[in-house]
């Protein structure tokens, strides 16, 4: 087995922040579904079958930390992932489910 090489000048502060953000199971669901499509606040709350106010929270919360957008269109914003590296966090993670029978 090879040993493990750490880089002193790396911080990790960003990934470790995203895990901390999308480690509450309501957020994980939200940019989980973002990633394969944008979805309005409505729809949001109806997939998830919460009121809108504890939505409306969690996505504010993604949107402050860089994971999510909102695009305006006329009354509507959409939301969608901007962040490569918790789309890249979210895709590992249902890979490796599929992998093991999940």
């Amino acid at each position: 087995m090879q040993p493990i090489m750490f880089n002193k000048n790396d911080s990790y502060s960003r990934e470790a922040e995203i895990l901390k953000v999308l480690g509450h199971p309501i957020r994980l669901k939200i940019v989980a579904g973002l990633i394969s499509q944008a979805c309005n606040v409505k729809k949001i709350w109806e997939c998830l079958e919460l009121p809108q106010a504890t939505v409306s929270q969690h996505l504010a919360l993604l949107k402050n930390k860089g994971i999510i957008e909102g695009e305006r269109d006329g009354v509507e914003v959409y939301y969608h992932v901007v962040s490569d590296q918790a789309r890249k966090i979210i895709e590992s993670i249902f890979t490796l489910g599929n992998c093991q029978g999940k």
